[in-house]
């Protein structure tokens, strides 16, 4: 399905058969690995050092975890935040920075990076993979830098739209668990830059057209029963989709909460909560759930951002 302005008799991709959908996942999965390499080159965010930084290490890769098939890259220890750019082959004109996960301590740089460009791409969408500053180790705000790593790369993507075959009316960002509170974040701090602009990509605006919040994790406050407080969701939030299960330990009340919050001020947003599935699948098959039959509402849903005025 390509994501144009919908024709009378597009096919949509909510008709295909639970085998056909699992192929195409599939699929996705075997074209992100072939072309993980190739994509591979990291764009750095700043010339020189990120603010507040003295050093500019692209980080270093764990070892894999024996349990886990398939594999799992995660990347810590990142000073010099950048992106890895994944252009669609029939571009539309969309793109999607893509904040993966890893508890602000790792970034998950293929089951939620190279894997969800790939999708993406088969659907005109260019992707840009963020590999934000993580340490670790406890520090105190994890996600402030991971915030101002994806508004400075926002503004890149902007200041290089035409370069790149982009509208910079369609860029939007899809975070996952740690990088979905970090996107979360980024939606609701509108034109507020959380560090000094300093050349003239910061003169682009920060703020995503549009977000996919996929199972964000912690934006739900414990103490107040609502979400966390500096979480300021008003009338600029742009349209959002989430996605959560109700097994997931990091509790689905983050997405259900900012859903409530959206639909109280009239934003568009969708929201869909399935029972099982728990956490951190990306786009991956988890067995007794119908989980990854995300991408589907998320290929509809992108559709109408792409047809939005």
């Amino acid at each position: 399905m390509d994501l144009t302005p919908p024709a009378p008799k597009a096919p949509h991709m909510h008709k295909l058969t639970p085998k056909l959908r699992l192929t195409s996942l599939l699929l996705t999965l075997a074209l992100s690995a072939q072309s993980l390499h190739a994509n591979d080159e990291l764009l750095p965010l700043w010339p020189q050092h990120a603010p507040g930084e003295s050093t500019m290490d692209e980080g270093r890769t764990l070892p894999f975890r024996e349990t886990e098939t398939p594999r799992v890259t995660r990347i810590t220890d990142i000073t010099r935040p950048a992106i890895t750019i994944h252009p669609a082959s029939q571009p539309n004109g969309m793109a999607v920075l893509i904040l993966p996960g890893g508890a602000f301590r790792r970034v998950v740089t293929d089951k939620e990076g190279s894997e969800i460009a790939a999708w993406l791409n088969q659907h005109g969408i260019t992707a840009f993979v963020l590999r934000y500053r993580v340490v670790d180790r406890d520090v105190q705000e994890p996600w402030k830098k991971p915030l101002q790593d994806a508004q400075r790369a926002i503004s890149l993507i902007r200041s290089r739209a035409s370069e790149w075959q982009l509208n910079p009316n369609r860029i939007g960002v899809a975070g996952f668990s740690a990088g979905g509170q970090a996107a979360a974040r980024l939606l609701c701090a509108g034109q507020h830059r959380s560090y000094p602009a300093s050349d003239t990509v910061d003169q682009q605006s920060p703020l995503p057209d549009f977000g996919l919040l996929i199972y964000p994790w912690n934006l739900w406050d414990e103490k107040s029963a609502g979400l966390l407080p500096e979480l300021t969701v008003d009338a600029s939030c742009p349209p959002t989709f989430l996605v959560h299960t109700h097994d997931d330990r990091a509790s689905s009340l983050s997405s259900v909460m900012f859903y409530a919050r959206l639909r109280q001020l009239n934003v568009p947003a969708e929201l869909h909560v399935f029972e099982t599935g728990g956490h951190g699948y990306g786009l991956r098959p988890v067995a007794g759930s119908q989980v990854s039959s995300w991408t589907t509402a998320a290929e509809n849903w992108l559709t109408r951002r792409m047809a939005a005025r």
